[in-house]
């Protein structure tokens, strides 16, 4: 039976939409079970999807609920992604984010931001989908990736290198995107959105102790081609996507060299519905259905099928 390791990138809501959509997609094409995989690595968008895998939780009630209406799931998804808050932490900005930037700028002076939105929402989201395993941690290897403000490094919650938290407050502290969301106190420090270090940190699986089969890697934000009439920055976004992915793909290549690496990105179709907002709630249920589309075609391309057959429809077979 193949060991698969399964990484699900950021990318806000519909991000999280189009992972829904590829893994019912895999589910559905080969029979595999994502929670059978012997790891599972969750940055951002990523993090709660992992949660639900952990939790036995991917189905579409996960992002409509009990609403029937359009109206009824935006209100629905709204109340657990956008709860607000007073906007504070001035000081804290100042500090670990503006400061430093001044004396060496880039793109980290919004570490640290007051954000009008509370992540606690997303946290009783988790716990409200995965049940019991939110206010704990799954047995099988898992890591939620956050970023730490004070060192300005990658921390992955569910490592012996990590704070011991709830799956909840993980999935929490990894979706803080700054100036959206507030950031995640624990034990004293500050964390927020874990793909300041990296939309994917692939490179997390080689943690374990033995080479796996398979790494299928989910990277919303790593499209190989601009969406048509895209925004300036979507491309910028992606790029950087791409390259931290190259650079841990080569990493587990060069220290697994037999194992196989798949890697799934939005196609055209998808980018024009989830972009150029990846945190609207309007957008995430039509990404959804566009991606199980998408897959349908991905899927079924022979270099792709090959690998999927080799290592999951084998799998869920036996």
């Amino acid at each position: 039976m193949s060991t698969v390791g399964l990484v699900l990138g950021g990318g806000g809501i519909t991000g999280a939409a189009f992972h829904f959509g590829t893994i019912m997609a895999l589910e559905m094409a080969t029979g595999w079970d994502p929670n059978s995989a012997d790891v599972v690595v969750g940055t951002s968008g990523g993090s709660f999807v992992a949660a639900a895998i952990r939790g036995d939780a991917v189905h579409p009630d996960t992002f409509v609920g009990t609403g029937e209406t359009k109206e009824e799931i935006h209100d629905w998804l709204t109340s657990y992604l956008y709860r607000r808050g007073t906007p504070r932490g001035g000081i804290r900005w100042l500090r670990k984010g503006l400061l430093p930037s001044m004396r060496h700028p880039s793109l980290y002076a919004a570490l640290g931001s007051p954000g009008i939105y509370l992540t606690e929402g997303i946290a009783e989201w988790v716990s409200d989908t995965a049940g019991e395993i939110a206010s704990s941690w799954p047995e099988r290897a898992t890591a939620i990736v956050a970023y730490d403000l004070d060192t300005r490094s990658r921390v992955p919650f569910g490592t012996q290198a990590a704070p011991e938290v709830s799956l909840a407050q993980a999935v929490a502290a990894s979706s803080a995107v700054p100036f959206v969301y507030e950031p995640v106190k624990i034990e004293g420090r500050w964390y927020a959105d874990g793909g300041l270090a990296s939309g994917t940190s692939a490179d997390l699986v080689l943690a374990l102790p033995e080479p796996l089969d398979l790494v299928l890697i989910v990277a919303p934000l790593a499209a190989n081609a601009p969406r048509r009439s895209g925004r300036f920055y979507e491309d910028l976004f992606d790029k950087v996507g791409r390259t931290a992915l190259a650079s841990e793909i080569a990493k587990i290549r060069a220290a697994w060299p037999e194992t196989e690496i798949l890697v799934l990105r939005p196609d055209e179709h998808v980018l024009e519905i989830a972009r150029p907002n990846p945190m609207s709630v309007t957008a995430a249920i039509p990404t959804f259905l566009t991606t199980l589309r998408s897959m349908k075609y991905e899927l079924a391309h022979s270099s792709v099928w090959r690998v999927l057959e080799q290592h999951l429809v084998s799998s869920a077979r036996r």
